[in-house]
């Protein structure tokens, strides 16, 4: 990486200048508001004004521009996050190369509009993508802000610039919903929140283009991102692909249902790991510097989101008619047999987490990109095999997808790690036997106590209480291997609350007390 030529301005020479824990606490804000946004959003959506067919008909449109949208930031968070000072010309420059790839972006959205809407003989797909197209055209006025806000570990800004745009996506999403602008209100949503996201940011930590480029500058940063390029575009194509082929084989109305049974299960999976998964890649960056073995972390992390998300997972799957009925109501009954599936799918892809982030980090992008490819044939196969069959046939290909996934990976991460095997599978039967003791509660209600469809709220509170007391009970029983991490995470919680209290106080004083 060449070194900057102009002094650094003050904002991106100081990265410490913010406490690390209030950066931590505004990014968990961040992640979450942004959360609690779409889902509820994406509920009053679907169970008020939109019908599956027209959801359908909107993932289909998203799920072709995400394929694309692999060269929209291209590289550049983390070419600024790692440039020595990130100087004034860095940031020109890599302006000017945002704004280009997204008016590239745009084009080839624009381009494939027609060819798409007349594969799916669906006129309408031609407007939303226009729509889809424009929004892509204000990203980057906000990609190369926000990468300098995280530089400076300004996570409060990050926090405005993402909650700003996700309440514009939203409240608009909503109104022109109920003014019965069907599919469209999302496209235009998306215009919105881009919209917002940029002038939010520009106000912030303004970037903006100009003249004097050097060629070669171009030609690096380019380089740069280009190397992981294939990498995401790879597993773009896995990761968006369902939706266009249960669109073409099964029609926009079933595509709706899969798509929010895919969403519900991975909008579970992040709200109960996703506070914890950005911080593994910074520690075992930590660990390998320090020379340290890789191995044993990489079997707490296992432990952890097998304790964690293997129950969560099978809960929701036992519980999935009640759950879409109380979310979505009856005209999207037909996703629950969907999201059980794939929730149960879920548990599968947690059983090697990191898959991506630490080839990257040991130096093996090359090997990871061939090993992604094998991993997305598996994924587009399993699918139009399924699909063809029929529309639960096509979420059951994700398990079937899921097994072959771990053998795809197991081995070359056993390699690149070093893990115990003996360790792995003890993990493995303790995380399935937690699981199965959390779901008992609610396999009885739904078996013996009511039907799944008129089980509601009370059923469904009661089912995921009883089922965290037996979680609780069966990760001591069964001596988990993450039980100590659990109980440390636990401590370090309620620690602020206990020490606000006085008579706590006195109890953990007592306890920590060596003549106690």
């Amino acid at each position: 990486m060449s070194e900057a030529t102009s002094a650094p301005s003050p904002d991106e020479s100081g990265r410490g200048s913010g406490s690390v824990k209030s950066a931590a606490l505004w990014a968990a804000a961040s992640q979450y508001s942004q959360f609690a946004l779409q889902f509820v959003t994406s509920v009053l959506v679907s169970r008020f004004f939109l019908k599956p067919e027209e959801i359908g008909l909107f993932s289909v449109a998203l799920a072709t521009a995400m394929i694309l949208s692999v060269i929209q930031d291209f590289g550049l968070t983390r070419y600024l996050g790692r440039h020595p000072t990130a100087d004034d010309e860095t940031v020109r420059h890599c302006t000017v190369i945002a704004v280009t790839f997204s008016f590239l972006l745009a084009a080839l959205i624009l381009a494939l509009a027609w060819p798409v809407a007349h594969f799916y003989g669906e006129p309408r797909l031609f407007r939303i993508l226009g729509l889809i197209a424009a929004s892509y055209l204000l990203n980057p006025w906000s990609v190369v802000p926000v990468a300098l806000l995280s530089r400076r570990l300004d996570f409060r800004g990050t926090f405005l610039v993402n909650a700003s745009g996700a309440i514009a996506n939203s409240g608009c999403a909503l109104i022109l919903a109920a003014l019965g602008f069907s599919t469209e209100s999302l496209a235009w949503a998306m215009i919105a929140q881009s919209a917002v996201r940029a002038v939010v940011a520009q106000l912030l930590r303004p970037a903006r283009p100009g003249l004097g480029l050097k060629p070669a500058r171009l030609w690096e940063i380019i380089a740069f991102g280009s190397g992981s390029a294939l990498l995401y575009l790879s597993g773009g194509i896995g990761m968006r692909t369902p939706d266009l082929i249960v669109g073409r084989l099964q029609g926009m109305a079933a595509t709706g249902l899969f798509s929010r049974g895919v969403a519900l299960a991975s909008q579970l999976h992040y709200l109960v790991a996703g506070a914890v998964s950005s911080i593994y890649y910074p520690t075992f960056a930590r660990l390998r510097d320090e020379g340290k073995e890789l191995g044993p972390y990489y079997e707490r992390v296992v432990a952890a989101h097998g304790a964690i998300v293997w129950p969560a997972m099978v809960l929701l799957a036992v519980l999935s008619q009640p759950v879409i009925l109380l979310l979505y109501g009856p005209g999207w009954a037909g996703a629950a047999p969907l999201l059980a599936y794939v929730a149960l799918a879920e548990c599968c892809f947690v059983a090697l987490p990191l898959h991506m982030d630490l080839p990257i980090l040991l130096g093996h992008l090359r090997r990871l990109f061939w090993f992604n490819l094998a991993d997305t044939a598996l994924s587009v196969g399993t699918l139009i095999v399924g699909a063809t069959i029929g529309l639960e046939a096509a979420a059951g290909s994700r398990i079937v997808y899921g097994i072959g996934w771990v053998c795809i990976y197991a081995g070359w991460m056993h390699r690149l790690v070093g893990f115990r095997w003996r360790a792995m599978l003890r993990t493995y039967a303790a995380s399935a036997g937690v699981a199965l003791a959390t779901a008992l509660p609610a396999l009885w209600a739904v078996t013996y106590w009511r039907d799944p469809a008129t089980l509601g709220f009370v059923g469904l509170a009661a089912s995921a209480a009883l089922g965290g007391l037996c979680w609780g009970l069966a990760i001591v029983l069964l001596r988990h291997p993450a039980r100590t991490d659990l109980a440390g995470m636990a401590l370090h919680l309620i620690h602020p609350v206990m020490s606000r209290i006085p008579a706590l106080q006195r109890w953990q004083n007592m306890a920590q007390s060596p003549d106690s």
